[in-house]
């Protein structure tokens, strides 16, 4: 009985020697473009590590129309039917549908706070998911795109080599196209080549960014970093002063619930500013010169407006005709036209 138990044993282990040895799935890590200038400490979540066949699906999904799950042609859509490359990924005019303007999706990698104008998103994984489904967006049917997608001949193997199964789910979705979402670094602007020492900035443009960084000039630094912080953003959320009546339900007193956060809203990045309008979470300014004449004598100062707002007693830091002209010019030293245009 032992020497058949044994036999059996031997036989076992012969077949499984057999068996063709399968390779343990590896991606290729992604190699995020930091400037040494830039934050040290980013958002990248530790389940979905950037890759480079991540990125590549993600890019694909963001600009196919297979995304939304439907067939008919006049309601096709996809994350690029809105968030335009040469709009700093925003639309760049009409926002009707939507309760507020697009932000920017530059250099989110470094973003370490909510996302959204209040906040209220937790991560870029999920900000996907509420783009796709959301009715004022996509408004797909998650089941539906998956099945579509599985069906298809070319998304399985990316799959497959993105995530190591060539099945199709939504949570992969949402990985992929946020691994690609962090892969938009905008880095390469007129100011970015001044940091590196490669370029001179003009005299108006070396005035605008000292009306820029100092609380005597433009005052745009504390909520907008400048050049020891080149996000320009903090990722933070002020009341700038922009009203003094608040009835919007989406401020960001909706996500902590403290009378002080009515009239807030994060602080976008100002790279590629000139081409991110219509400007304010509500689009309400349609150029930088009507945005710079707010802050210049139209702030309104209210309770809840941010002690950061230094000038606001005194309605705007009051710039001449000049000075409103150095700081555009230096404003428009953060287009990245290689970002925008590749």
């Amino acid at each position: 009985m032992s020497s058949r138990i044994l036999a059996f044993g031997i036989l076992l282990l012969l077949l499984a020697s057999c068996q063709p040895q399968q390779t343990p799935y590896s991606a290729t890590p992604y190699e995020l473009k930091t400037p040494p200038y830039f934050p040290n400490k980013t958002s990248i979540p530790a389940d979905n590590p950037m890759t480079v066949e991540g990125v590549a699906l993600g890019e694909k999904l963001f600009y196919d129309v297979r995304l939304c799950g439907r067939t008919s042609p006049d309601t096709l859509m996809c994350c690029a039917t809105c968030h335009h490359r040469e709009n700093n990924f925003e639309i760049g005019g009409d926002f009707t549908n939507t309760h507020h303007v697009m932000l920017p999706l530059v250099n989110l990698a470094w973003n370490t706070t909510g996302l959204g104008w209040n906040g209220a998103v937790g991560s870029l994984e999920e900000m996907v998911f509420l783009a796709v489904a959301a009715k004022d967006e996509i408004n797909g049917d998650t089941t539906q795109i998956v099945n579509m997608l599985q069906h298809s001949e070319d998304y399985p193997p990316l799959f497959a080599k993105a995530f190591g199964s060539e099945r199709v789910t939504f949570v992969g979705i949402q990985r992929a196209i946020a691994q690609y979402i962090r892969s938009l670094v905008s880095a390469e602007s007129k100011f970015d080549r001044y940091l590196r020492g490669e370029a001179m900035l003009t005299q108006d443009e070396m005035q605008g960014y000292l009306l820029f960084i100092t609380e005597e000039g433009a005052d745009c630094f504390h909520c907008h970093g400048g050049g020891a912080n080149a996000l320009f953003t903090t990722h933070l959320f002020y009341n700038n002063g922009l009203d003094s009546v608040f009835n919007d339900p989406m401020d960001r007193f909706a996500v902590t619930g403290d009378p002080m956060d009515h009239g807030a809203y994060k602080a976008p990045t100002l790279r590629n500013i000139a081409h991110s309008g219509p400007y304010m979470h509500d689009g309400r300014f349609a150029t930088l010169d009507e945005v710079i004449e707010f802050y210049s004598c139209g702030v309104n100062n209210t309770l809840q407006t941010n002690p950061l707002m230094h000038h606001a007693m005194y309605n705007g830091v009051q710039l001449t005709e000049q000075e409103k002209q150095q700081l555009k010019a230096f404003l428009h030293t953060l287009d990245d036209e290689a970002f925008l245009h590749r």
